[in-house]
């Protein structure tokens, strides 16, 4: 299964992209999608939404994963990742991908084991997680993270899924 992960963002949009096999992981591609912050918001929200859907279209990826919004003490500035992340999550729906959405403690804890892990660590496990990955942004790195997480979390939750269906 190729699994999308997106760390949705205004000016920079990280997306990453892994194949599952089993509880094997391997790294695809990762990259980021900017908007112009000359452009108006409706435009940059474009930028961002094209972006996605060629990078869907590029790697056809089976589902996706979004990183849900940190809200921080500005609220315009908490508005407006909002909006992004809709724009993101927009384009994967209508995609036909099923989305499914973390909170960023959940990634950290998927990764590292702890909810409150720093940037750093959750990138060098995302190194140590994917053999080959050269991701150098953080804003893809932390997608690859969003993907890692839903690999993990859509692994078990199959297994509880076979294991409701075996039982009498």
């Amino acid at each position: 299964m190729r699994l999308l992960g997106l760390d949705p963002g205004l000016r920079t949009t990280g997306w990453g992209v892994i194949d599952v096999s089993d509880n094997r992981l391997r790294w695809v591609a990762d990259g980021i999608v900017c908007s112009d912050g000359d452009l108006s918001l409706a435009e940059r929200l474009a930028q961002l939404h094209r972006g996605i859907l060629e990078v869907v279209a590029l790697h056809a990826p089976g589902e996706a994963a979004v990183e849900e919004t940190f809200v921080n003490q500005n609220p315009a500035s908490t508005l407006k990742l909002g909006q992004a992340r809709g724009a993101v999550l927009l384009a994967a729906s209508l995609s036909g991908l099923a989305v499914a959405e973390y909170a960023p403690r959940q990634v950290k804890q998927a990764l590292v084991g702890s909810g409150r892990a720093a940037k750093e660590q959750v990138g060098m496990m995302v190194r140590q997680l994917l053999p080959g990955c050269q991701s150098r942004q953080t804003d893809s790195t932390d997608a690859l993270a969003v993907a890692i997480c839903h690999a993990h979390y859509r692994g078990t939750a199959r297994r509880v899924q076979a294991a409701l269906e075996r039982a009498p």
